[in-house]
């Protein structure tokens, strides 16, 4: 069982025909709390139960950066939904495009829901490919838990290797469309009518699920959810103040990392910011936004030849700029530095804070070692579908 497997049981509250899922509620504990609040069995959700829960769900025209606490108990997340959602959580605002690309099949910059079923009959078909070693009935029953079915069919939908499409290139594969692509053995294969419907589902494509979803949808339900979680663990450490202390911001960036003293980084921050002044919440997206970047600033490092030794703040804020556009506040680059110049030379050890930050990176994830973030959607794809 892969960590995104365990996880997902782990935080997951109902089930329904077999099928295990998320509620809203649940997602939002998985990313920002290390275990669940509260441990509890799956509760079976009745036909007329789900069936309020989806009448009630709000078109994503309505969507906000509240969506997620506004619903709370009253919605089912599928586990590929889960990954979907994590992936989002990780990626630069610069390629929600390609992103979207990978459901639009077609090239007409609509997504229809056949279209987005891909995405779970993707996962389906690895789960069949790669099969589980052990025993045959937890197998089953897992497969059921977490994709909807016991046994893979006996004509799988799998091609031979030598079948598969080969994009000529990089551009030739998002020119054409990256779903049709990556997918393009599957496009005929997902039927919504074997598929229950989820919150999700309903969310982008109404109750009926005739209704398609365009970009300008698809990226501003990307950002609010990147922004509600941001929201929420902000919430927690402010108290009600606009600000949270430098302190509890170090606190936040060194959750789900593998530093082990974490106790000499909050002593750093208290010796050397004495008088307090507070991050802001857009201090605090903006970071979080170039962390999603991070692969670029990496890039921009090396170009700049600044990855084998320690910057200074002027180059660091230069950096950040150069590969994101992000111009971060004076404060919160010192802040930064406060956090992680270990030996106090008003330098930053470009090494350690890249390898810690990758590390933090991956939160939806904890429990697996992640060494490289996802660079598109495309990749978020394949690292799940590693068969780790």
């Amino acid at each position: 069982m892969s960590s995104h497997e365990h996880r997902f049981r782990l935080f997951s509250s109902v089930e329904y025909e077999g099928q295990l899922y998320m509620t809203p509620q649940n997602f939002i504990e998985s990313v920002t709390m290390s275990e669940p609040r509260i441990r509890k069995t799956w509760r079976s959700l009745t036909k007329q139960e789900l069936e309020k829960i989806l009448s009630d769900t709000p078109p994503v025209w309505k969507g906000t950066s509240k969506l997620f606490r506004n619903l709370r108990e009253r919605g089912i997340i599928a586990y590929t939904e889960y990954l979907f959602l994590l992936c989002i959580l990780t990626k630069p605002h610069a390629g929600f495009k390609i992103a979207f690309n990978m459901f639009d099949a077609d090239g007409n910059q609509m997504v229809d829901k056949r279209e987005f079923l891909v995405l779970q009959e993707i996962f389906r078909k690895k789960n069949e490919k790669k099969g589980r070693k052990g025993d045959a009935e937890k197998s089953a029953q897992l497969s059921m838990q977490l994709y909807g079915y016991q046994v893979a069919p006996v004509n799988s939908v799998l091609k031979k290797e030598s079948q598969e499409f080969v994009p000529r290139s990089y551009w030739d594969m998002l020119r054409r469309g990256a779903s049709q692509a990556l997918f393009s053995d599957l496009a005929e294969r997902a039927d919504e009518n074997m598929m229950i419907d989820t919150t999700l589902l309903v969310h982008f494509f109404g109750k009926k699920g005739k209704a398609e979803l365009t970009f300008d949808n698809f990226y501003r339900f990307m950002d609010n959810l990147q922004t509600e979680m941001l929201e929420i663990e902000f919430l927690t450490y402010s108290k009600g103040m606009t600000t949270i202390s430098e302190e509890d911001f170090a606190r936040i960036l060194l959750r789900y990392t593998n530093v082990e003293d974490i106790h000499s980084y909050l002593e750093n921050v208290r010796q050397c910011i004495p008088d307090e002044k507070g991050i802001t919440f857009e201090e605090f997206r903006s970071f979080f936004q170039f962390l999603n970047n991070l692969e670029d600033f990496a890039i921009a490092m090396q170009m700049y030849n600044f990855a084998c030794r320690s910057i200074g703040q002027d180059e660091f804020a230069r950096a950040v700029y150069v590969a994101t556009g992000l111009k971060l506040t004076r404060h919160l680059v010192n802040t930064i530095f406060k956090i992680f110049d270990v030996d106090h030379d008003d330098q930053l050890s470009y090494k350690e804070f890249i390898g810690i930050m990758k590390d933090r990176l991956h939160r939806g994830g904890r429990g697996y070692k992640a060494v490289e973030r996802f660079t598109s959607f495309r990749s978020c794809l394949k690292k799940e579908l590693a068969g780790r």
